[in-house]
């Protein structure tokens, strides 16, 4: 293809570099070509209307989004390079969230592998597989902290832990982008939503977030500064209203946080017509109030909205925005072309690529579901299965064969017919050893009709053992997709009971898109295994656990509750005047009838629920049985400047080989604002044969004790905290240690 280059006159004697590129177009460009670069129009009309190839032609748009082939990319391209009086060329966005073609576990599924290695992997294949269709910026990764499984949008994040957040979204961030933004296949990330999107009221998408200024600066805030640290090239706001001020009108955080304290130069985009809904929220009167909040705020690029068009040029001729200010908008992103080389090569060719769905993206994809799987029962030790001791199995449940569900929330470009779903799996690698007796029982996980329950009864009985596939389909999880009851939808929980009567050793495996709440499914199955929404190689990594042919070592990014109402629960909550105690809790069966008032267990815990969570975050089983021992400090005092060394043990006691994650807590006993019970610092994932041991060390300094203080200040505080090495949340080994001023 021809590509016309844009004469420059400054540095004319070599390449010219990015600032003459940038400053040579700005000075070019008139008031309303400028406004066109801050433009993101919807572009998943097919075909390409009129008005959307003129509006790219005459200038007046910088970048498209849903827009995912080659073809009609490049066809577009051409129009911005090759007709456009600046031949500047459109970035080209598309939602790339957990995969592209090849689909891999939800974020939240992925975040239950805690390995930032595979995450960043599997952001690579996405990149290389979106890149080769065109795409050069995807609005992940969703770093937002959730706390409520309700919330639709759980299934994005990667949990409650900001210090899981922070490290799973820089390595998303370092995947999509490589080291070098013009190198091949690397795509622009966009970190979101900024900020605090995941405390929504009720768990209800889009609603209010009222966020203490501790709790904002310490929690919702800390995975963004650590993906600003990484290299996010492009930050997205927050639908949310933020203590009276929607996220894409507030400057103090855009301005302020993001672009003063933390130096962020990058790229701002409103979510998807953020910026009119200003208006909706009680902020704004009308649009042109709506454009000059989001602009005086920092918001550099409105995505699917008007506002910016419609108002832009008349705020600059009235002075209530300057000229320099929309020049300072539209050189960043002009920085981003220039940094993605499309002045040099604006055109796709996919000859350059893998294949999608390549073998090496399945390897990924495969080794990405099975890290993800975790093992939350196992009584009698009915997991692994053995080949060897069943004659028969019976699979059951409307998710065991639900190619389309099991690829999850937010797929756009993944297909059904690459996905290998757990009966298949099954039969595939078992169906010649073993019968495989299937029956869904219910025609959809909503289904409330018993009609098939005697179907799936009889392959029970035929069976030596029952697995049964349950959970959510892929559309009861994601944006605006929340719920208020959390259970097992549909008559799964019946269709659960009545294989449990049957006497057959039961195996439950959920594929969801959040936690879900199990407390009535747990006495009816006698292993119960998480795996999340998995992707498209689901299903053989599903088989793979399921016959000990791979141990499960997937921990929980997110604490499971036992009911609706305990939420939200958290595992880094704060300690209360009043903690619960075990030994003073009065349970609501407990309460003499007609007692009178007492004081008696008056603490955080609920009468019908106690205080503690069905699952723990940081939980997770494997076939191996794993002990901690032998803790060890370097020393009990450290300073400023030091480092402390945390040494332990750990043995698996068990009869098979398995994987663990070992986990350091911290707690700061006493600061200047009150602090977590816990805070994860660090982990290490080890294998180890029966009976084999282990040294796991950790290295801790005074920088990993900070936060921002009373005064706004960030840093540690001397004083003294304890520290716990344990494999879940809520146990361990644990020790005492201080931090001096000195």
């Amino acid at each position: 293809m021809n590509t016309p280059t844009l004469t420059l006159t400054a540095n004319s004697a070599g390449p010219p570099s990015a600032e003459d590129l940038v400053d040579v177009l700005l000075s070019k460009m008139t008031l309303e070509e400028k406004i066109g670069q801050l433009q993101q129009v919807d572009a998943s009309a097919d075909p390409l209307p009129d008005h959307l190839i003129e509006g790219v032609r005459a200038g007046r748009i910088g970048s498209v989004i849903n827009l995912a082939n080659t073809d009609a990319c490049n066809r577009l391209q051409r129009v911005a390079v090759e007709e456009s009086r600046l031949s500047i060329p459109l970035l080209m966005g598309r939602d790339v969230i957990h995969g592209f073609r090849t689909i891999f576990p939800i974020p939240l599924g992925q975040a239950a592998a805690w390995n930032p290695e595979l995450v960043r992997k599997a952001a690579r294949i996405a990149a290389l597989e979106a890149r080769s269709q065109g795409i050069h910026w995807t609005f992940a990764p969703m770093i937002d902290i959730s706390r409520d499984p309700r919330w639709g949008r759980i299934a994005e994040s990667f949990g409650e832990d900001p210090h899981l957040t922070g490290l799973l979204g820089s390595a998303m961030v370092e995947g999509f982008q490589t080291a070098d933004l013009s190198g091949h296949g690397a795509i622009l990330a966009c970190a979101k939503h900024f900020v605090g999107y995941g405390a929504s009221e009720s768990g209800r998408d889009y609603s209010a977030t009222n966020i203490p200024a501790n709790e904002l600066r310490n929690v919702y805030l800390e995975p963004f500064r650590r993906v600003v640290e990484a290299g996010a090239a492009t930050l997205m706001t927050s639908f949310s209203d933020l203590d009276g001020i929607p996220a894409t009108a507030n400057g103090a955080l855009l301005n302020g946080v993001l672009r003063g304290d933390w130096g962020f130069d990058g790229l701002v985009v409103s979510d998807w017509n953020a910026i009119n809904e200003l208006i909706v929220h009680g902020l704004c009167e009308d649009s042109r109030s709506a454009a000059t909040e989001a602009a005086l705020a920092g918001v550099d690029m409105e995505m699917a909205g008007d506002a910016y068009a419609s108002n832009l040029a008349k705020l600059v001729e009235e002075r209530v925005l300057s000229v320099s200010q929309i020049d300072a908008m539209v050189v960043r992103v002009l920085r981003l072309k220039q940094k993605l080389g499309l002045f040099e090569r604006p055109y796709t060719d996919p000859a350059g690529f893998d294949p999608l769905v390549s073998d090496k993206a399945l390897d990924v994809a495969y080794q990405a579901a099975l890290e993800s799987l975790v093992l939350l029962k196992n009584d009698g030790a009915v997991l692994p299965l053995r080949v060897a001791g069943l004659g028969s199995i019976a699979v059951i449940g409307p998710l065991a064969d639900a190619p389309h569900e099991q690829m999850g929330t937010w797929v756009f470009d993944g297909q059904k017919t690459d996905t290998a779903t757990p009966l298949q799996a099954l039969r595939r690698q078992f169906g010649g050893k073993i019968d495989v007796n299937y029956a869904p029982g219910l025609e959809t996980s909503r289904s409330r009709s018993h009609a098939l329950f005697g179907e799936a009864e009889t392959a029970v009985r035929n069976s030596d053992v029952a697995l049964v596939f349950l959970g959510e389909e892929s559309i009861l999880s994601g944006e605006a997709h929340s719920r208020a009851d959390i259970t097992l939808p549909g008559a799964q929980s019946e269709l659960l009971a009545r294989i449990r009567a049957l006497g057959k050793p039961v195996v439950t495996v959920v594929l969801a898109g959040r936690p879900l709440v199990l407390s009535e499914n747990l006495p009816h199955t006698d292993s119960l295994l998480y795996a999340w929404h998995p992707g498209t190689m689901g299903g053989p990594a599903i088989a793979a656990v399921l016959f000990g042919d791979e141990a499960p070592r997937g921990k929980l990014p997110v604490t499971f509750p036992k009911s609706v109402g305990q939420i939200p629960i958290y595992y880094n909550h704060k300690n209360t005047g009043r903690p619960p105690n075990p030994s003073e809790m009065i349970l609501i069966d407990d309460i003499e009838v007609g007692a009178r008032q007492t004081s008696l267990g008056m603490s955080a815990f609920y009468l019908d629920d106690g205080s503690e969570p069905l699952f723990p975050f940081g939980f997770g089983l494997s076939y191996g049985k794993f002990e901690l021992g032998g803790l060890e400090l370097s020393q009990q005092i450290i300073g400023l400047c030091d480092r402390l060394k945390v040494r332990a043990t750990v043995r698996n006691t068990g009869a098979c080989s398995g994987f663990e994650t070992v986990q350091l807590y911290v707690r700061d006993i006493a600061g200047s604002l009150t602090r977590p019970v816990k805070e994860l610092k660090a982990f290490k994932r080890v294998s180890l044969q029966p009976g084999q041991s282990g040294l796991v060390e950790f290295d801790l300094g005074a920088a990993d004790l900070s936060f921002y203080r009373r005064d706004g200040s960030f840093g540690p505080e001397p004083g003294k905290f304890c520290l716990w090495v344990a494999t879940r949340s809520d146990g361990g080994l644990k020790a005492e240690f201080s931090l001096s001023a000195q």
